[in-house]
C-alpha cells in the first residue's frame, strides 16, 4: 500500500512538471535521438527535482518511441557525449600525483566517473524508471555485436543496475492460482526451461498439494517476477522430468513428501543478463520450504545440460576413442532412444563424458562452460547425479543427449560448498560422479596400453 502511494504521489510529480516544462521550455521538442541527448544535458544541469523527475520521465518516453536505429544513434551519443570530465579527471590525477592523500583519492574517484553514470541515477528517478532501464538495458545488449564501444556504455549501467538489484533488496513471494493474472501470465510467458503450454499445464504445476512455485521479485517493479522457482514435493531424488509433468500423474499426500525437487528456475528479465543477484537464493527458497513443511529433509533439482551436445560437437579435445565417435554418430537417429541396444551402448560413452564436462572441461577463460552448473554451484550445491535419459522431450534431446543431473542443497554445506567453488573453482561432486570420471580415466588408460 505504501509503495503504490509513493510511485502515484512520483507520477503527479512528475506530470506536473512535465506540465510546467511544455509552458517554459522548448527543450526535448524533437524526438529523436538528438533532442534525446539535449533533453539528457539539461537533465544533467541540476534544475529542480519535480523538473528533474519530468525531463526523466520525457527521456524514457521518447527512447521508447524511436526505432532500433535512433536508439542505436541514442547509445553512440551517450559513449561519445557523456563520459568523464577530462579537465577534472586530469587536475585531480595532478593533485594526486603531486601529493597522495585519501582525499585526493576520493576526489579522483569522482572524477573518473562518466557523466552517464549521474544521468543513468537521474533517469532512475522517474516513476517506473527502474524498469524502463532494465528495458533499455536489453536493447542495448541486442546492439552490443559489432558495437565494441558500446562495452564501456554497459560497464556502467550494469554497475548501477548490480547495486539496485542486489539480494538485500529483493522480496520472495509464493506464486499460487490465487496470484494475479497478470502475473501468472509472465509466469507462462517467461518459462525458459520446460515450456507452459497454456493455462491448464500452469494450474496443473501451481495448484496440486504437491506443488509449489516461488518468484523474487523488487520493490520497484512490483508486478514483474525476476526469477521464479517451480518446485515439485516427492518421496525420493526423481531423475527424469517427465513423470514430473505428465497430465495424469498421481499427486503426492503432502504427508508422504521428503523431497523438495527444484525442476525448473527461470531468469525473466533480458536486461539483467549477468547482472548477479547474490548467492543463496535457493537456500531462501528451501528455508522458506521447510517453515511449512518441516519434515522435507532434501533438496535438490532436477536440471537441463543446455551446452552439453554444442560442446560435444565442437570440442576436438574430448577424450574419445575412435570406437567412442562411432557410437556417438548414433545420436544423428532422431529415434535413437528408443532401441535398447543404441541407449545401452550411448550411456558407457555419454555417462564419462558428461562427467568430464562438469568436473573437467573449461572455457578460456577458466569457467564452467554449463551456465546452469555455474549458477548452482554458486549457490552451494553439490553436483550429486547424472541422469541418464532424463528428458526426452526434443529440447532435451537436442541440446543435451537427454542427460539432467541433480544438485544437492544440504543446508549445513551451502557455505562451505559456495565458498570452495567462489575462491577455487572447485566443483563439489558426489563420489557416484566421480567414479563415473575415474571409469573414463581406467578405459584411457586401457586405450593406451592396447
Amino acid at each position: 500500500m505504501a509503495n503504490a502511494f509513493f510511485s502515484d504521489l512520483l507520477a503527479t510529480i512528475s506530470e506536473r512538471g512535465r506540465t510546467l516544462l511544455r509552458r517554459g521550455d522548448s527543450a526535448g521538442s524533437r524526438r529523436d535521438a538528438d533532442g534525446l541527448i539535449e533533453l539528457c544535458d539539461a537533465l544533467l544541469s541540476g534544475r529542480g527535482e519535480a523538473s528533474g523527475i519530468a525531463i526523466a520521465r520525457e527521456v524514457l518516453d521518447i527512447y521508447r518511441e524511436l526505432d532500433e536505429a535512433g536508439r542505436r544513434a541514442f547509445f553512440d551519443g551517450l559513449v561519445r557525449d557523456f563520459g568523464p570530465d577530462r579537465e577534472r579527471l586530469s587536475k585531480a590525477i595532478e593533485k594526486w600525483r603531486a601529493k597522495p592523500s585519501d582525499e585526493d583519492a576520493s576526489a579522483l574517484h569522482f572524477a573518473s566517473e562518466p557523466r552517464r553514470q549521474e544521468l543513468i541515477r537521474r533517469l532512475n528517478r522517474a516513476p517506473g524508471g527502474t524498469g524502463d532501464l532494465v528495458a533499455m538495458r536489453a536493447d542495448l545488449l541486442g546492439m552490443m555485436k559489432g558495437h565494441t564501444d558500446f562495452a564501456a556504455l554497459d560497464r556502467d549501467v550494469s554497475h548501477l543496475l548490480s547495486s539496485w538489484f542486489n539480494r538485500g533488496f529483493l522480496v520472495l513471494r509464493r506464486i499460487d492460482w490465487s496470484t494475479p493474472a497478470n502475473i501468472l501470465e509472465k509466469i507462462i510467458r517467461y518459462e525458459a526451461v520446460h515450456e507452459i503450454s497454456d493455462w491448464d499445464d500452469l494450474r496443473r504445476r501451481l495448484d496440486p498439494v504437491d506443488r509449489r512455485c516461488y518468484a523474487f521479485f523488487h520493490p520497484a517493479m512490483v508486478d514483474e517476477p525476476l526469477i521464479f522457482v517451480e518446485v515439485a514435493l516427492t518421496e525420493t531424488i526423481p531423475g527424469a522430468i517427465q513423470p514430473l509433468l505428465a497430465v495424469d500423474r498421481q499427486h503426492l499426500p503432502i504427508e508422504r513428501a521428503r523431497t523438495a525437487v527444484f525442476y525448473s528456475i527461470s531468469n525473466t528479465q533480458r536486461g539483467l543478463g549477468g547482472i548477479s543477484f547474490g548467492s543463496f537464493l535457493i537456500k531462501q527458497v528451501v528455508e522458506e520450504l521447510r517453515r511449512e513443511l518441516p519434515k522435507l529433509d532434501t533438496f535438490v533439482t532436477l536440471s537441463p545440460v543446455p551446452g552439453f551436445m554444442q560442446w560435444v560437437k565442437q570440442d576436438k579435445d574430448l577424450p574419445l576413442t575412435d570406437e567412442d565417435r562411432e557410437v556417438l554418430k548414433r545420436l544423428d537417429d532422431p529415434k535413437w532412444f528408443e532401441n535398447p541396444e543404441t541407449t545401452t551402448l550411448l550411456r558407457a560413452v555419454i555417462e564419462p563424458l558428461a562427467a568430464h564436462y562438469f568436473l573437467k572441461a573449461r572455457t578460456p577463460k577458466g569457467k564452467l562452460i554449463d551456465s546452469v552448473a555455474r549458477f548452482h554451484l554458486g549457490n552451494g550445491a553439490r553436483l550429486e547425479r547424472i541422469n541418464w535419459l532424463g528428458d526426452l522431450s526434443p529440447k532435451g534431446v537436442r541440446e543435451s543427449a537427454g542427460v539432467m543431473v541433480n544438485y544437492l542443497y544440504r543446508l549445513d554445506d551451502i557455505e562451505k560448498n559456495h565458498e570452495a567453488y567462489a575462491n577455487d573453482g572447485e566443483v563439489v561432486a558426489s563420489s557416484a560422479v566421480k567414479k563415473l570420471l575415474k571409469g573414463e580415466g581406467r578405459r584411457l588408460l586401457d586405450m593406451r596400453l592396447s
